[in-house]
């Protein structure tokens, strides 16, 4: 188990257009030969958005994208004006496939945190797809089968427990609150990278909100 604490992932962002971002793998002009992916995630980024701020017109290509609105909401909307909200409790998954472009803004007048993270497909090509689940419940998982990859959403309350999926790869990230997992103490923000799980469990600390991967 390798532990990432949320002090150490890359700054980005441009503070000045309201724009605050964390990433925990190499991103943009931020390269690390030795932290390019783990399983088939590429990116997990924390994006803290001020009002009114956002991400204009970009595109996107042979990417599973993944969106989990931790508080605020975020307005996605795609070049033939499609437009929808994201609130936390919803999953929100993009496949740019063959190549896509979007618009993602913060239009309420309060903050918004949201978590994005990004898989790479188990192949190339195909056709670009989009899909929102609203309020998606702990037992049910989550499954982009184009990355080969499941995400389950646990909600915790102090001393509850939750099994982690047994993987080849688990990928754990802390949305909220305090757990311990396999004797390891994680807080808002901190990852766990599992390679070959098996009969792992997370207890909560605190109220907590954990967002695990697991794939093959």
């Amino acid at each position: 188990m390798d532990v990432r604490r949320a002090d150490e992932r890359y700054r980005g962002g441009d503070p000045e257009a309201g724009i605050e971002s964390r990433h925990s793998f190499s991103f943009g002009p931020h390269y690390d030969p030795g932290n390019l992916r783990f399983g088939a995630l590429i990116a997990c980024n924390e994006e803290r958005l001020a009002p009114g701020a956002g991400f204009g017109e970009h595109p996107h290509s042979h990417t599973e994208i993944v969106t989990w609105v931790a508080e605020g909401e975020l307005t996605h909307r795609d070049p033939a004006g499609h437009e929808t909200v994201v609130r936390p409790g919803d999953v929100q998954r993009l496949s740019s496939a063959s190549g896509v472009r979007h618009v993602e803004r913060n239009g309420s007048e309060t903050t918004l945190t949201f978590v994005q993270m990004w898989l790479a497909p188990l192949s190339p090509g195909g056709d670009p797809a989009y899909e929102i689940v609203r309020g998606i419940a702990d037992a049910t998982p989550y499954a982009v089968p184009e990355a080969g990859a499941m995400l389950h959403v646990r909600r915790l309350g102090p001393g509850e427990r939750t099994a982690v999926p047994d993987a080849r790869y688990v990928y754990v990230h802390v949305v909220r609150g305090e757990v311990v997992l396999d004797g390891e103490p994680l807080g808002p923000g901190d990852a766990a990278r599992v390679t070959d799980a098996d009969g792992l469990e997370a207890v909560g600390v605190t109220a907590a909100e954990l967002l695990l991967w697991e794939m093959a």
